[in-house]
């Protein structure tokens, strides 16, 4: 994964509760088990107009010329919550996006964004909906500035910051842990007992 430190970019603000994972990418959007092609699908049932396959909606967020670039979602609490499909942190991450800001987030999703490289970052509502511009997120310092350079602290794990910093997947972060393993494999073969961390 692309490591991700410090990131400035304008954020959509897609400030809806409880924004689930059919929404975020529909079923009949998932045509393949793989992480490509699901771009396309990202907010589906929202993004296109019924009166075609692939007409756009002119009144969703999205498919505002301003946001075409954008790689910060924002939106309202409990997002990603629905099914634990794996597909909706892949069409978001396939779509550009590498945050999504959100007063919180179904724990699941939570952390299939930070397997898939998207930083989810909890700030309350009343910051969120008042975000003017540009946003930065300095991943490190764990801040969130806006345009008038506002800045705010949020929490996250430090499992999740380490992944995220340094580009990692969990086979990463198991790997860095192999001079531990390899002491507790001797260990065993030595007939000594198991120790439970």
């Amino acid at each position: 994964m692309t490591p991700f430190v410090t990131l400035t970019s304008l954020a959509v603000p897609l400030l809806r509760d409880n924004v689930d994972t059919d929404a975020i990418i529909p079923s009949r959007e998932m045509k393949s088990v793989s992480k490509s092609g699901l771009a396309d699908g990202l907010f589906a049932g929202w993004r296109y107009a019924a009166s075609g396959p692939r007409d756009p909606n002119p009144a969703f967020v999205l498919n505002d010329p301003v946001y075409r670039d954008a790689k910060i979602l924002l939106s309202g609490a409990n997002f990603g919550c629905g099914s634990s499909r794996e597909h909706a942190a892949w069409a978001l991450a396939e779509y550009g996006f590498r945050a999504v800001i959100a007063p919180s987030f179904n724990p699941i999703f939570r952390g299939n964004c930070i397997r898939n490289g998207i930083a989810a970052i909890e700030l309350d509502a009343a910051t969120i909906a008042a975000v003017p511009g540009p946003v930065t997120i300095d991943l490190p310092a764990q801040t969130v500035a806006d345009a008038t350079g506002k800045t705010v602290r949020f929490a996250m794990d430090a499992e999740a910051k380490a992944m995220l910093v340094g580009g990692l997947d969990e086979i990463d972060l198991t790997l860095f842990r192999s001079a531990e393993i390899a002491a507790f494999r001797a260990a065993d073969r030595a007939g000594r007992p198991w120790v439970y961390f």
